[in-house]
């Protein structure tokens, strides 16, 4: 675990930089294509720990995977494999809950190592889901914490239910199995479907490789067609615009001028939504067809009031933002993060609190009131990349210099984040830049 010192800047930050690949893509793409009957390409995939997870989840089940720098040539398997040995999903939820059902394909049973921070998440409503459908499925002590043991005989599919409300990751776990079940799949999703644009990347995935799922009533029932098979495809991941969220929300708090490259805005990511937020706080953009140019206010921010239903993992460098608006913001419908690597409501409060922020955490949410005066302070972002970058922009523009203990977290999703910014202007001392 490695420190980083973060100085306030003094200069505005500028210069170009291009967006990291989308992780969630990536991770989807891969499974598709370990999905498929043949070989295809990933281009331009995130290499960070969590996609890693996944790709060491879909080789253990079969599939084969030739790394270059900037492509993964990927040979699918039309037979699921049961795993001969544990499956290390290290910490990602996404992965662990993409690949058990996908387990439930192969004959033979699979077992997935559930690390400590994962045994937190839920998990529970997937696999009731599953029973729904013949599965059987079961966590199970061992001497070392919690595994996860799926006893595979293939998907006969049917009718089964999940609640929308816990994770969408659960409703695209099914998407991606389900294709494969004998016979026709019908979801019942029993609350109002949050994060919905994730299982819209997962359909829009899918659709690449030409698997009929057919949505209704705005995601509450999806029929999946059983007996169909992945077709291989060469796709390029896009960039990703849950990681570009702290360069963009740098530029805006020290009035800097800023290019990022490598963004689709068409996307279906339902966190391109920071370029409508930041619009609301008075920010200056320019939005190209690939590419945002931001340049930062002179004066503060324009408090506003965000509902995190669908845009969870925005929430807390939005809290960052909100510390140097004018007047009060709330964030609400913010509930699920307390489930995320960490508790996201408290780690966001307890550590912007350090930093002088006047910030209270409701059951579902926050409220800032701004301007806050921030002063530099030590950092612990609980093991949560999310946090560890979110305090770092804060640092930026605070009074002192801060120090982000286990700063390399940051591995997870976007492991170029402190070089990048160090490229721009950022003063960001540490043992090194997390390649």
């Amino acid at each position: 675990m490695f420190s980083i010192t973060v100085k306030p800047t003094k200069n505005s930050l500028q210069g170009v930089l291009t967006a990291p690949a989308s992780k969630s893509y990536t991770q989807r793409m891969l499974i598709a294509a370990a999905l498929s009957e043949g070989a295809g390409k990933i281009v331009d995939p995130l290499l960070s720990e969590d996609t890693l997870a996944t790709l060491r989840a879909v080789t253990a089940f079969g599939a084969q995977v030739c790394q270059t720098k900037d492509c993964w040539a990927v040979q699918g398997v039309n037979q699921v494999k049961a795993a001969d040995g544990l499956v290390d999903v290290g910490e990602s939820g996404a992965t662990l809950r993409f690949m058990i059902p996908i387990a439930a394909l192969a004959v033979g049973q699979s077992t997935f190592l559930v690390s400590r921070s994962l045994e937190r998440r839920p998990i529970e409503p997937l696999f009731s889901s599953l029973r729904m459908l013949g599965v059987n499925v079961y966590p199970k002590q061992v001497e070392n914490g919690q595994v996860i043991v799926v006893e595979g005989k293939g998907l006969a599919g049917g009718r089964t239910s999940l609640p929308g409300d816990v994770s969408s990751q659960f409703v695209s776990g099914l998407m991606f199995a389900c294709p494969k079940a004998m016979l026709d799949t019908e979801i019942h999703v029993t609350t109002l479907l949050e994060s919905i644009d994730y299982v819209k990347m997962t359909q829009k995935v899918l659709a690449q490789h030409q698997i009929n799922v057919q949505i209704r009533e705005n995601y509450r029932r999806i029929r999946v067609l059983g007996g169909q098979s992945f077709k291989p495809v060469d796709c390029k991941v896009s960039g990703d615009f849950s990681s570009a969220a702290f360069l963009l929300a740098a530029a805006a708090i020290t009035n800097s001028k800023m290019l990022i490259n490598n963004l689709d805005c068409q996307t279906v990511q339902g966190d391109k939504a920071i370029l409508d937020l930041l619009k609301q706080m008075g920010v200056n953009m320019k939005i190209k067809e690939h590419s945002v140019e931001v340049q930062g206010v002179d004066d503060l921010l324009q408090a506003i009031d965000i509902d995190a239903t669908n845009i969870p993992d925005l929430v807390p460098i939005c809290a960052v933002l909100a510390c140097y608006a004018q007047g009060e913001s709330k964030i609400f419908n913010a509930q699920r993060l307390r489930f995320k690597e960490s508790d996201r409501l408290a780690t966001v409060c307890e550590e912007l609190t350090k930093m002088g922020a006047l910030i209270n955490m409701e059951e579902s949410g926050l409220t800032i009131k701004g301007p806050c005066k921030l002063y530099g302070a030590t950092i612990n972002p609980h093991n949560d990349h999310r946090i560890a970058m979110s305090c770092t922009v804060a640092a930026l523009r605070a009074e002192g210099e801060t120090v982000v203990e286990n700063a390399d977290c940051i591995r997870k999703s976007y492991p170029l984040f402190y070089s990048d910014l160090s490229n721009i202007g950022a003063e960001i001392v540490g043992r090194e830049l997390f390649r």
